[in-house]
């Protein structure tokens, strides 16, 4: 089979390692057409950190798995474009994409007791991933890039460890384990999905400084895929808030915490528990339940569940927002004015966070 070259392009995107444009990413199902992602658009630079958050069925893994290719089947309908360092993806042939992932980009699943194979060792797996890319080492190379990698990520006795199971790790080295074998073979881009589930605080915060430490050597590009605000605050510098499938606000991390525009954004930090402060009331849940990705509310798809939709003359039911700049490099896609957000957000929101 003649493998078609990665289409190039490198002025697509002008500084931008990574740039996304009007992502959709649709699947066919005996229930209906699932619009997953619908119209995301996003770009990272080498070094920086994007946060992309938003309630489980938002489209944020959907996304992640269409950067690294992992959609690509018969139900999938994918549209857009994906720039990788000057390539596009969306076009390109499978095997010239599988190419590129483990070596240009890598991720660390959300899961890695079911991402990794229980019946190899966790070393076997690591110099699987190494040798796919570099063919011409000999096993004992790989073994020894794996324990260097095992070491690099704080596993104790790499050496000895690097022929256990994944069974015989804890969740938390596991993860470890996880980062390894992504970065072994030095991926200038990094997605990590949930990459504190599951974990005790304490090591989750052993491992977001792993990455953000790993980041700095290797001046990656990373994303973090999340639900958890306290993650976004503590590693990104851009953030990406995601509902129903698209992006409803794009900012910096600290114009976003300080400044939110849009209403969805709010009803997440104000169900977020703040230890800097002493808690005056009870944590307010954003109410209702996310939408069906099947049957997107029309307008707004927030507006269902939206206090202020009934102040926008019936635009929140019946268009759909544009995402337009509300400061410089913060962008909120919503009716309401701007005069109208600022005033919610000092005199209703403000307070409470």
């Amino acid at each position: 089979m003649i493998v078609e070259p990665v289409t190039d392009r490198r002025d697509t995107a002008g500084d931008a390692f990574l740039s996304v444009r009007d992502l959709r990413i649709h699947f066919d199902t005996d229930d209906g057409l699932v619009k997953s992602v619908d119209g995301v658009s996003f770009d990272l630079a080498r070094g920086r950190t994007l946060g992309i958050v938003g309630e489980s069925g938002s489209g944020k893994s959907v996304t992640s798995l269409g950067i690294m290719g992992l959609h690509r089947s018969k139900r999938a309908r994918i549209s857009g474009e994906i720039w990788l360092d000057g390539q596009e993806l969306v076009s390109a042939e499978s095997e010239a994409v599988r190419k590129l992932r483990g070596r240009s980009m890598a991720m660390i699943f959300q899961d890695p007791l079911t991402a990794m194979h229980p019946y190899y060792t966790v070393g076997a797996q690591i110099v699987e991933a190494f040798r796919v890319h570099h063919p011409d080492a000999s096993k004992k190379i790989a073994r020894k890039r794996a324990v260097e990698m095992l070491d690099r990520v704080g596993i104790p006795q790499p050496d000895r460890r690097v022929d256990d199971y994944p069974h015989q790790f804890s969740g938390g080295m596991r993860q470890r384990a996880m980062i390894a074998m992504a970065l072994v073979n030095d991926p200038a881009l990094l997605i990590a999905d949930e990459p504190t589930t599951a974990l005790d605080v304490t090591v989750q915060a052993q491992i977001l400084d792993l990455i953000r430490d790993l980041q700095q050597e290797f001046h990656s590009a990373v994303i973090i895929i999340t639900h958890d605000l306290g993650v976004v605050a503590e590693l990104a510098d851009d953030i990406m808030v995601m509902y129903g499938g698209r992006c409803v606000e794009r900012g910096p991390a600290e114009t976003l915490f300080d400044a939110p525009e849009h209403p969805y954004t709010w009803g997440l930090l104000g169900s977020m528990p703040r230890l800097d402060r002493a808690l005056q009331d009870r944590l307010v849940p954003v109410r209702g339940t996310p939408p069906s990705l099947i049957n997107v509310p029309s307008g707004c798809a927030f507006h269902p569940r939206c206090p202020y939709a009934d102040r926008t003359g019936g635009r929140s039911q019946a268009d759909l927002p544009v995402l337009a700049e509300a400061a410089p490099g913060h962008f909120a896609a919503c009716h309401l004015p701007a005069s109208d957000r600022h005033r919610i957000f000092a005199e209703e929101i403000a307070p409470r966070l």
